[in-house]
Parts: structure tokens; C-alpha cells; sequence
């Protein structure tokens, strides 16, 4: 087994013990938007994509909303936990400090964007959000959280995500009327 199998299956050892259902799910629908949106994703986009949410899946290290003064501030404590965890398993599997860095580098700033290669990553996870994880974090979030959640995602989106957004038909037809009705009076 190479490094990045190593990283690759750690990763998914990891998430598939998450006690967020859709976790790993959402790992390999990220990575699934990803290859869409740049089919000739290098490692560093491929790995991050998987491992961005990875500190979900590790109870005693999982970051708490409740802990943090906006949602902002705790999705940024999130991305630096989920980077910090990625480090340790990269450094287990004898990965490149170049490829260690950049990976780190992405998934720290991976709910934000800010450059071109962030930006694509940060574009599916939303998409990811809307496409798997939705109807789970409504169950468990109910209808005002949902709504604040939908919207805060669905603003980072630019317009041409935001389409395809659109278009994700739900099994629950209240979810679905809902998230139309969120996003037209926006």
C-alpha cells in the first residue's frame, strides 16, 4: 500500500465510526463534486475532500457549536481541528511534508475559499451539504435551524451551484417546498 492508500484508508476507517450518520456519505459525495467540478484533481484536493469533516467522526475531539460565539468562528474551529487530525494521519503514513502542508492548507480554509483550488473544494462540500446531508440534518435539527444552516450554505455557493441546488429533489416534499421557499425569499 502506498502513502495516500494509507492516508485514504485511515480516513475512511475513521469517518465510517462517525456518529453523524451521513458522514461518510458526504466524505465520498464531497470528493464525487470535486472530480466534477475538476475532473484532474491532484492528491492534495482528493484527500482534503474526503478528510474535511474528519473531526465529526472523533467524539472526544469534535468541536461543539455550543463552545463558540457565532457559527462562523465554530465552522473555523472545525476546519483547523479536522486539518490538525488530517496532519497526524498523514505523518503516520509517511506522506510529504509538500503534499502534508497543501492538504492542511486546503482543509483549514475548506468552509471559507479564498483561492481558486479552496474555492472548488469549498463549492462541494455545499453541494455535498445539499445533496446527502440535508434531509438527515433536518431530522435531527428540525425547521429553524435547517432554514439558518440552508441559507448560510447556500449564499457561499456562487450562482451557477446555486442552480444546481435548485434542481435536488428530496424524498421529504416538505424539505423540498421548504428549501425553495428559503432560498426565493432570500
Amino acid at each position: 500500500m502506498d502513502n495516500i492508500d494509507c492516508v485514504k484508508k485511515k480516513m475512511e476507517w475513521i469517518i465510517k465510526k462517525s456518529q453523524v450518520p451521513e458522514d461518510p456519505v458526504h466524505s465520498k459525495n464531497t470528493l464525487e463534486w470535486l472530480l466534477k467540478l475538476k475532473p484532474d484533481a491532484d492528491d492534495a484536493l482528493k484527500i482534503a475532500a474526503l478528510g474535511h469533516d474528519i473531526e465529526r467522526a472523533i467524539a472526544e475531539r469534535k468541536v461543539r457549536r455550543e463552545d463558540y460565539k457565532d457559527y462562523d468562528e465554530f465552522k473555523e474551529a472545525h476546519a483547523s481541528n479536522s486539518a490538525k487530525i488530517l496532519a497526524e494521519i498523514m505523518k503516520e503514513c509517511n506522506i510529504s511534508k509538500k503534499l502534508a502542508d497543501d492538504v492542511v492548507f486546503l482543509v483549514c480554509h475548506h468552509e471559507t475559499g479564498g483561492t481558486r483550488r479552496i474555492d472548488i473544494l469549498r463549492d462541494a462540500d455545499s453541494i455535498s451539504f445539499f445533496h446527502v446531508n440535508l434531509p438527515y440534518y433536518f431530522l435531527r435539527n428540525g425547521v429553524e435551524e435547517t432554514k439558518r444552516r440552508c441559507l448560510w450554505g447556500y449564499k457561499k455557493l456562487p450562482k451557477n451551484m446555486q442552480e444546481v441546488v435548485v434542481k435536488f429533489n428530496y424524498k421529504d416534499k416538505e424539505l423540498k417546498s421548504l428549501v425553495m421557499a428559503w432560498i426565493a425569499g432570500r
